[in-house]
């Protein structure tokens, strides 16, 4: 399976290419991808995301300032990294995120800066954000119900949600990527309402199998497969057809005729895209992850901070990548494999 994968990345990278050794794990997989969580902090709380009471938060001080994001990001850019997705907690929350995303889309070899978020403050922030070079949004959005939202949430706004969602559209973002966590009995009746989003806006609307995280009482009997999913679009829409995925896509995408945007399905529990993965994490508090269902974790904030020059840095990276891919990559076969037994 990863030799087949591996094989096709292989192929499709560039000659020209500055990707470096620091990116290109034990299987052969070149990572152009980081997230950066920009924050640990929300303002919504989200039943399968954390409780009630909020998280523990890490105390500020310990938390990577904009210099040190930027200087990060640059020696991950620098050594081929070529899209960088600002994540949180909730990204928009920074009161400095206009000045990161000025200063990411300025780096060199950049090609995309991309944000996700909730929403809630997006429609008034997103022109001075496209200003600063934020080139994609994808915004998250369980429910088209706005009651229904205040439960899932435990917060009131799904009318600023779908602001942002229309603010995106008449700002030229194509597409606007809707990300939609369908749990049964909660969401999963809505899913041919979110496929007429796509109708007559330039919007990707992106059903996500409910997955486990620490907290959020997963549970299989909430869990839709995307066969389930699948087959229920395909028998309301006629016209459903597959579109060619690249090979690291975590997203399955079709389009229904006639419609101006897409549909994709992104099988976290019961079709895993580990072999065409390519992403790599960078936490708000400086650790740095190569798989999200992976439970190591290095810091680069500290060595950061105690004088690492950029060479010593990228040592402490590429450690990373080939070592800690290995058992991540295992924590996360292990963990669909549940969702297989159950």
């Amino acid at each position: 399976m990863y030799a087949t994968s591996c094989a096709t990345l292989s192929d499709d990278m560039s000659k020209d290419s500055p990707a470096s050794d620091m990116l290109i794990d034990s299987f052969g997989r070149l990572h152009t991808y980081l997230r950066i969580s920009l924050t640990e902090r929300c303002n919504l709380r989200c039943h399968y995301c954390m409780p009630a009471e909020g998280v523990e938060l890490t105390p500020s001080p310990q938390l990577l300032s904009q210099k040190e994001i930027v200087r990060l990001a640059n020696l991950f850019v620098s050594s081929g990294v070529e899209k960088i997705r600002l994540t949180g907690g909730e990204p928009t929350i920074r009161k400095d995120i206009e000045d990161i995303c000025l200063q990411l889309s300025n780096l060199q070899g950049l090609k995309t800066l991309a944000m996700t978020t909730n929403g809630i403050t997006l429609a008034k922030k997103l022109p001075k954000l496209k200003e600063c070079g934020l080139t994609s949004v994808n915004i998250s959005l369980d429910t088209l119900v706005p009651a229904k939202f205040e439960f899932i949430t435990r917060r009131k706004g799904h009318e600023r949600v779908m602001e942002s969602i229309n603010t995106a559209v008449d700002l030229g973002y194509n597409p606007v990527k809707v990300n939609c966590v369908v749990m049964r009995g909660l969401n999963d009746d809505e899913i041919f309402d979110f496929v007429e989003l796509t109708r007559e806006k330039p919007i990707n609307v992106r059903f996500i199998e409910f997955m486990p995280f620490d907290g959020n009482v997963w549970n299989v009997k909430k869990l839709v497969p995307y066969s389930e999913m699948l087959d229920k679009v395909a028998k309301q829409f006629t016209g459903l057809k597959r579109l060619k995925d690249h090979p690291t896509d975590t997203a399955k995408n079709f389009r229904v005729d006639g419609h101006c945007g897409t549909v994709s399905f992104i099988t976290s529990m019961t079709e895993h895209f580990c072999a065409g993965c390519n992403r790599l994490r960078l936490l708000a508090d400086g650790n740095f992850k190569v798989c999200l269902f992976g439970p190591s974790e290095v810091s680069l904030r500290d060595p950061l901070r105690h004088g690492a020059d950029d060479d010593e840095l990228k040592e402490v990276i590429g450690a990373a990548v080939i070592h800690l891919m290995i058992g991540g990559s295992a924590a996360a076969f292990d963990l669909m494999g549940m969702a297989y037994d159950l």
